[in-house]
């Protein structure tokens, strides 16, 4: 099989499951708040965590060749690499979001060690037990599933529509971030993605509406009034605490 479909494959796998990920944590680990969709996108799928698990099956791939003779070092500096590299992921997506289109994907500012609010120690270890987790666990399943998927390629026409699916919802979801940018270029804020999907939820729940998991800006108010009011609220808020 091709390396160009085997990371179709992976990138696939890795933005569903990564999606799943993100969902139980985000949620689960704030358990006062609504289940909010994850990620940047409308569908149910992550890309850093599709990236990320092309970039983890590509570094254990090295191990094979041995780059360090003792074969725990060379398993160690293999993980190493991967929580360096999807640390180096997170930071490149994240502070291209936040310089370029002035919208926040996540915050870590409160965590300690955190760089910009993109990155933290913490979540860079995290990284590290993921890796462990996937060299030792999925890596020798995924090479089996792969085995699998080239003596079934008719599957490759399912991944076609899912890349077809998937770039039309990055449009989307680019073009609704381009509307936020606008907002925060003219009041001169950050916009947090996650606080205004939660803002519109919670704002529907008061009013007793229907809210859509899959499209969380889908209301009958424009994206730019929910804007203004989750920030007039913040700013009388802020005045009170004064």
């Amino acid at each position: 099989m091709s390396i160009f479909l085997t990371l179709a494959y992976l990138f696939f796998i890795g933005s569903v499951f990564g999606w799943i990920l993100e969902l139980l944590y985000r949620n689960l680990s704030k358990p006062s708040k609504k289940w909010i969709n994850p990620g940047f996108c409308t569908g149910p799928y992550v890309p850093l965590y599709g990236f990320g698990l092309c970039i983890l099956y590509l570094l254990a791939s090295l191990e094979q060749y041995s780059i360090i003779r003792n074969p725990f070092w060379n398993k160690t500096a293999v993980i190493v690499m991967m929580a360096v590299c999807m640390t180096l992921i997170e930071y490149i997506a994240g502070i291209a979001c936040l310089k370029i289109m002035k919208v926040r994907l996540w915050d870590y500012s409160r965590l300690w060690g955190n760089i910009q609010g993109i990155i933290c120690p913490i979540f860079s270890l995290a990284w590290a037990v993921l890796g462990v987790v996937y060299d030792f666990l999925i890596h020798p399943y995924i090479l089996d599933a792969l085995q699998w998927l080239s003596q079934n390629l008719a599957f490759s026409f399912f991944i076609g529509m899912f890349f077809g699916i998937f770039l039309i919802d990055v449009a989307h979801s680019a073009h609704i971030v381009v509307k936020l940018k606008q907002f925060a270029e003219e009041n001169k804020v950050v916009v947090t993605y996650e606080n205004i999907k939660c803002h519109i939820r919670n704002t529907r729940v008061q009013r007793a509406q229907k809210y859509h998991f899959f499209r969380p800006f889908k209301t009958e108010h424009s994206l730019f009034d929910h804007l203004k009011e989750m920030y007039d609220v913040r700013e009388n808020q802020r005045k009170h605490r004064k």
